[in-house]
């Protein structure tokens, strides 16, 4: 006998990751249930039944999206026609409000029930966006510890579930592992245009840092769906990299002494596996007007937001210069009671993110709000 049907909807990597972890906590809790929805791989391999593929979505900013536009409005009809052939028991979104918050309006016309897994930042920007939240969204699921508040003042239903990375990447594997004094690493996001903008910076960074030092060596590890070649043709000079692929990419990660990363989730990822990171970003000029009057907060890294302090040094849009980069880059890398103290910052991350079983949880918290899990 076949059991409940629940949709997952996750369009970026880190939402896939985290949807493949949901996926197996729901089936252990409920060995009967069926899943399906739109993902990548991970959530492929965890037994998630795909009506649509992430990687047909890949775009980041205002001007960025309207090229996409007709691809967009398209894999939108196909989640509205399959939500009202499947009925689903609840809809389950991952982060992206961009793509997600026009599938809440969907899911609540056809009288189901919508649950958002890892919030989106409207305590950052945007927060008009409460409103929408509150009338088609039925329970938030937070990952940072003060958005429940946030959003309860507002008369929503929210859970604190704990940030489901701080399992993965404080596992002895990865922190026993020695960072090498002189590797830098790279990592210029998931996104096609975020990596057309940043990469030819990094490669710049790197090669100002490699005329002062012919040592350094510089790692550029792949996001997932990003192939190497794509990001070749995106550094000005690519001689003094190696290209690593994705699927050792913490390990990658805590092998550097240092990491120039792309603002997003994996600033975050860095910070846990205790590797001093410089934050870039940079979109269109559009995109950037837009975010200076709509921004709310004074950091635009979750690790300096959490912490309450600027531990991680962000550049942002003209200030995200291969000069500024490799003067920080080189500070860092000759002054090891700085790069010390900026580690002992972080290793505080942790504690504060809380720890164990956060899709357990987190299934546990949907599960029992739709009288599918008793006890």
């Amino acid at each position: 006998m076949s059991g409940p049907l629940i949709w997952i909807n996750a369009c970026e990597p880190s939402g896939d990751l985290h949807g493949a972890l949901l996926a197996k906590a729901l089936r252990a809790a409920c060995p009967n249930i069926l899943l399906t929805g739109m993902g990548g791989t991970a959530m492929e391999q965890a037994g998630v039944s795909l009506t649509l593929r992430m990687e047909n979505l890949s775009v980041m900013g205002i001007s960025e999206v309207v090229g996409y536009l007709p691809r967009v409005f398209g894999m939108w009809r196909t989640i509205r026609r399959s939500l009202a052939q499947e009925r689903p028991a609840a809809v389950v979104l991952i982060d992206s409000p961009d793509f997600h918050l026009r599938i809440a309006r969907m899911a609540h016309a056809l009288r189901i029930p919508v649950f958002y897994y890892i919030s989106p930042q409207v305590w950052a920007w945007r927060p008009g966006r409460v409103q929408f939240l509150k009338k088609y969204v039925r329970r938030m699921l937070c990952i940072l510890p003060f958005e429940p508040d946030f959003y309860r003042a507002r008369g929503m239903a929210a859970d604190y579930v704990g940030h489901p990375l701080v399992d993965e990447l404080r596992r002895a594997e990865f922190l026993q592992v020695t960072p090498e004094k002189k590797r830098v690493g790279i990592l210029p996001g998931s996104r096609k245009t975020e990596i057309e903008r940043l990469m030819p910076v990094f490669s710049q960074t790197a090669e100002l840092l490699g005329r002062r030092d012919p040592e350094i060596n510089f790692v550029v590890i792949k996001a997932p769906g990003i192939n190497e070649a794509f990001l070749r043709r995106c550094c000005v000079n690519e001689q003094n990299m190696t290209f690593l692929e994705p699927g050792q990419r913490y390990r990658h990660m805590r092998e550097c002494a240092l990491i120039m990363a792309a603002s997003g989730t994996v600033t975050l990822e860095s910070s846990l596996l205790g590797v001093p990171t410089i934050v870039a970003y940079k979109c269109s000029r559009l995109s950037f007007l837009v975010a200076v009057r709509l921004v709310k907060v004074p950091a635009i890294s979750l690790t300096n937001l959490i912490l309450k302090k600027n531990v991680l040094p962000e550049f942002i849009q003209h200030q995200a210069t291969p000069e500024n980069l490799a003067n920080k880059a080189w500070s860092w890398l000759h002054d090891q009671r700085e790069m010390e103290a900026v580690r002992r910052e972080l290793d505080k991350l942790s504690a504060l993110l809380a720890a164990g079983g956060v899709p357990e949880r987190t299934a546990t918290i949907i599960l029992r709000d739709l009288s599918l899990l008793r006890g």
